[in-house]
């Protein structure tokens, strides 16, 4: 079976942080490359204010972060176009079947999806939440909702010694009978 292939897009993002923890999720979701559209996130990221260090473990080093005018010509080859937001008509992604080739695409911060664009997508998906969530938030949702629908999920202490931070050696102890 070949290797599932997912990209993110993000539209107009607003705030470094935002952007910072994107990449963080798609280091630990194994997402192969990130675009982004729209300049405020290079202005903000060159403003000179400080950001917090969210991709602590170096993702963006390993994974393509693109500014590109378009997100539709740089969707992946034999990619469905999945646009997350809360739009009205779109499914719950608890109910969601994620394809194996994903381009999924989030709005901005202070916005939405253009009509364009949903109008494009093989499927329009949103969180179920009363209000809307954070952008790098609705990232980690989508990704650990694909992860735990996929017969690729990997688990064990093996995995968790790979993941944890350096500084985090608890164990569970074990049941008294």
């Amino acid at each position: 079976m070949n290797k599932p292939h997912v990209s993110i897009g993000l539209v107009n993002p607003k705030t470094p942080v935002n952007v910072d923890g994107i990449m963080r999720a798609s280091g630990c979701y194994r997402v192969d490359s990130v675009f982004y559209t729209g300049r405020r996130y290079e202005l903000a990221a060159k403003s000179g204010e400080a950001q917090y260090q969210v991709d602590t473990k170096a993702a963006a080093k390993r994974i393509p972060l693109t500014g590109v005018n378009c997100l539709l010509e740089h969707m992946p080859a034999n990619a469905k176009l999945i646009c997350v937001d809360l739009v009205e008509g779109a499914t719950p992604l608890p109910e969601f079947e994620h394809p194996q080739n994903a381009f999924y695409v989030f709005g901005p911060e202070d916005g939405t999806i253009g009509q364009q664009l949903i109008d494009r997508a093989d499927a329009v998906v949103y969180v179920p939440t009363v209000g809307c969530m954070n952008l790098a938030a609705s990232v980690n949702v989508l990704l650990y909702d694909r992860l735990a629908k996929s017969s690729q999920m990997i688990a064990g202490d093996a995995l968790i010694r790979q993941s944890r931070d350096n500084n985090n050696r608890v164990r569970v102890k074990p049941q008294r009978a």
